[in-house]
Formats: C-alpha cells, structure tokens, sequence
C-alpha cells in the first residue's frame, strides 16, 4: 500500500474505512499464515506473536490514519479483525476450537500490542509510515523461514504415585492393564487423546507393547526388561495428540509430527513389603513455539495422562 492510496483511504466515510482496514488486514493475515503453515511448515513465533501483533497494528493504523479516532474505538478495529481470522481459520477447517482456545492469550495479548502502536503511528506526522506496513508483511513469513530449522529438544515429564502394594504385583499391571474407566478430567472432554488399556505382545526385551488412546496406539518396543524395577521402551509410532472439536474433521498439520513423543519408562521402587513408589516418565518433544509457552500446556496434558495411567495401576494393584 503505497502512500496516495493511504491518502485516498483516510478520506473515505467512517464504514467504508473501516471496512476496507479490517478486510485487508484480515486478507494479508490469513495468507501470511496459510504460507507460514503449509509453505514453511512453521508453528512459532510467525504464526502466534508477530501475526496477532500485524493484525491489530495493520487494521489500526489503516482506520485510524489521518483521522480523529479514539484510542478505545481504534483499539477495538484490532479486535474485531482478530475475531474475523478466528472464525475464517475455523471455518475453512485450518484450526479447532480447543487450539484456538491455547493460542488465545498470544491472539489477546499482541494484538492489543499492535494495534497500540498502530493508533500511535497513525497520528504521527511521519510521512513513510506506510512502509512499516510492507516492512512487517515481509518479516513474518522470513521468521517462518528461519524457524523452520531450529531442532527441538529433548524434554522429560516424571509423574510418581505410591501404591498400597508389592513391587511384584505393581509390575504385572504396569506392563499391561485393562480397560480405564471414562475420564472426569475436564482437559479429557476437550478431544485431547487420553489412554484407554494397554496390552503387550511378548516377554522381555524386544516385546511390543501397544498403549492404545481414543485417537490410536502407541507402539512401544520394549528396550528394557528389569522384572519388578524398570521397564523402558521406545516409541515407534503414535497417534494424533487430540480430536479438534469442530464443525469439520480437521487435520491439522499439527496434529503430525509436532508433538512427538519418542520414549517411556515405568520405574518401580519398593520402599517396604506393601508399598512401592511407581514413576512414570515421558520423553518428547515439540516443534512448536514459544516453547516456554507451550512447554507449559504439554507439561500439563502429559502430566493428566501420567496421572490417569497411574491411578488406574494403583487402583488394579490394590485390589485384595
């Protein structure tokens, strides 16, 4: 958008500027995230803090130019346009609800960032302004760009329960269990997978163990066999992490090879004839950024799941 045509915007009728702010906005958004998505293949910073932040900035800026606006009404542009993605994202089937939900305080939060500073630039007297515009549109899909190729590391969950039972009994219902009851957890209501039973095929190293979710089994080769102390095991393959809710059945890109989980253990210590501290442990990791951000919420799911498996084998594990 070069400068006479920020001149001829300014001079159009409130409706018509705020229409024509809020429908580029919401066009050059959608595509700067279709290509950081499906081009770069990049969920980070690209998609959850420099989009929100061009969202409130560009439409404010387009509406407020060169016209007596209020901070509080210029604010609100960024908000209507941010509202106009989440819905157009979840009805063209690019994104659920619950993910919708997790990305909320990135969404809320930069926005309000961007379109202060747009409110603020609008007003200036800085007359190349409008080249901030064509500045962010290129820096966001060159975050993507760069993005792409920072490995993930390696991070690890340990949830512990102690058990009312011999390491000896423990054991038997670690290294397969039945059926779960149906969760209470509300996380587990959202359509985020939650385990189901476990079954094991084999004896020993080299045995395959099936971990099976709502979504699918964990396939888990067996890499060590410590009868009554340890079980570790590899994960060959695993399902989708969750079941977006939403009008359409939704594949995201996400939901493959973003969170992926790689290895587990079961740990058992008898701390005298009738109790034993069980650890479970996860190893994983996620291609999704901020990871201090999104670290938090894997955390907390894998943490649920732990605790769910858990209780189940203690509740077996305790039955006279």
């Amino acid at each position: 958008m070069n400068f006479n045509l920020l001149q001829q915007l300014s001079k159009q009728n409130d409706s018509k500027r705020k229409l024509i702010s809020i429908g580029f906005t919401v066009v050059i958004s959608l595509l700067l995230t279709l290509v950081g998505i499906y081009g770069f293949e990049d969920y980070g910073i690209a998609i959850f803090v420099l989009i929100p932040f061009f969202i409130g900035f560009c439409s404010v800026f387009l509406y407020s130019y060169k016209n007596n606006i209020s901070r509080f009404e210029s604010i609100s542009i960024g908000y209507i346009a941010l509202a106009i993605c989440t819905i157009l994202l979840m009805l063209c089937a690019l994104e659920g609800l619950i993910c919708i939900v997790m990305a909320a305080p990135f969404g809320v939060l930069f926005t309000w960032m961007g379109s202060i500073l747009g409110y603020q630039l609008a007003k200036s007297s800085y007359t190349k302004s409008p080249s901030v515009l064509l500045v962010f549109i290129a820096i966001i899909p060159l975050t993507s760009f760069i993005e792409k190729d920072i490995k993930p590391e390696l991070q690890s969950v340990t949830t512990l329960i102690i058990i009312n039972s011999n390491a000896e009994k423990v054991w038997k219902n670690v290294i397969e269990f039945p059926e779960l009851a149906k969760p209470n957890e509300f996380i587990f209501k959202t359509g985020i997978a939650y385990p189901i039973n476990a079954k094991i095929d084999g004896n020993g190293v080299g045995a395959i163990r099936n971990c099976n979710f709502t979504t699918g089994s964990f396939v888990e080769p067996i890499t060590v066999w410590d009868e009554n102390k340890l079980l570790e095991f590899d994960v060959l393959e695993q399902p989708a992490p969750m079941k977006e809710i939403s009008f359409y059945n939704i594949d995201a890109p996400h939901l493959h090879d973003y969170f992926v989980s790689k290895k587990g253990q079961f740990k058992l210590t008898q701390i005298n004839e009738n109790q034993t501290l069980l650890e479970g442990t996860t190893w994983y990791y996620h291609n999704i950024k901020p990871k201090i951000y999104w670290k938090q919420w894997s955390n907390f799911i894998i943490h649920k799941i732990h605790n769910r498996v858990l209780n189940h084998i203690k509740i077996q594990s305790e039955k006279k």
